[in-house]
């Protein structure tokens, strides 16, 4: 996952917000009741604002139910500060039972207990049952990707607020134009979608391996069939890359793709695209710049296998490794390593 360049400058808001806070405080020494709910007001702020990643330090994640590949991708969320200020503002449900199949809800709470907790590490274990209600189960091996689809259209349907929403599609999602053309007749038709991820083949055309991210960025076009093909219109906040490292064999067997795969720590997409790649004007292609910020990966076999997080600091600048409960800082030397390299470090 890649993170456009640039900061935002939310702590001089808080502290801004704060500041005008307190200043109409003390106009009202006087009345309590006043004073209490200008002190509700700044800690209301503080949510709002508030930057859950590694407020105190790194917590990790008990693995329940062999739940790494659910782990590593909350590590993913929570880390990232854009997706923390909009879950914060979610509706609370009302009953205690709507809260408990509320998704956003209890990512919520989980990421609180993470902030609040002195331990090293929680226990996933609400939002794990709350999702097995949509039948994401426990002792099963998912697909990192497969659930950051599934957990994304659960919070949209669940968010009550249309703002968030748009918020939410704005960080994570992915404009494309998809033109097709009919073989028979002069007809043709253009229209807009959106996807989550970018999918990006680690083979050709010919079967061959594709050696870095550059090169896999540089030749995507996925065909929807012999008369039709996508255009890139915009690029989120957030681009999630997904890697499809598989191929199919013989009696449809199959089989993961395990070769190293390098790539770097920024990327530009203007400098890999070209123009039939893209529907794009200068404004929208000028933030299409991205830094890494966080890397998930698998070691293991297609039907066996464990996952964990490479996750930057938004704030520090500095590699972290999410390995269910531990966690440790890396260094880029290790992050490198993620994928198919024979020094790789849990």
């Amino acid at each position: 996952m890649g993170q456009r360049g640039g900061r935002q400058e939310t702590s001089k808001k808080l502290e801004m917000a704060q500041r005008e806070t307190m200043k109409a405080e003390a106009k009202v020494q006087n009345n309590e009741e006043e004073a209490e709910k200008l002190k509700a007001k700044v800690q209301t702020l503080a949510s709002v604002f508030g930057v859950a990643d590694l407020k105190n330090e790194a917590i990790g994640l008990y693995n329940v139910g062999h739940s790494c590949w659910l782990n590593s991708l909350l590590q993913v969320f929570f880390m990232n500060i854009h997706f923390t200020r909009i879950l914060r503002r979610i509706t609370v449900p009302l009953y205690a039972e709507q809260q408990k199949k509320n998704v956003p809800y209890q990512m919520l709470l989980l990421l609180e207990e993470m902030q609040c907790g002195k331990q090293k590490a929680v226990y996933p274990i609400a939002l794990a049952y709350c999702l097995s209600a949509y039948n994401v189960k426990l002792f099963v091996q998912h697909d990192a990707a497969q659930l950051f689809l599934t957990l994304w259209n659960l919070m949209k349907r669940q968010m009550k607020k249309p703002e968030l929403v748009e918020e939410l599609n704005g960080l994570y999602t992915i404009c494309i134009q998809e033109h097709l053309a009919c073989q028979k007749c002069s007809f043709e038709e253009k229209k807009n979608s959106s996807m989550l991820t970018l999918p990006l083949p680690l083979l050709d055309s010919n079967c061959r391996t594709l050696k870095t991210l550059v090169i896999l960025c540089s030749l995507w076009e996925p065909f929807l069939c012999s008369t039709g093909s996508m255009k890139l219109i915009h690029l989120p906040q957030t681009l999630t890359i997904h890697l499809k490292r598989f191929c199919f064999e013989k009696a449809a067997h199959i089989h993961k793709l395990s070769h190293y795969l390098p790539f770097p720590q920024d990327l530009d997409f203007n400098a890999v695209l070209t123009e039939s790649q893209c529907q794009a004007d200068d404004n929208e292609k000028a933030g299409w710049q991205y830094d890494l910020f966080a890397v998930i990966a698998h070691s293991g076999s297609i039907s066996c296998g464990h996952y964990c997080a490479y996750i930057r600091s938004l704030t520090e600048r500095k590699w972290y490794c999410f390995n269910d409960s531990e966690v440790c800082q890396v260094s880029w030397d290790d992050v490198k390593c993620t994928y198919g390299h024979s020094n790789l470090h849990w």
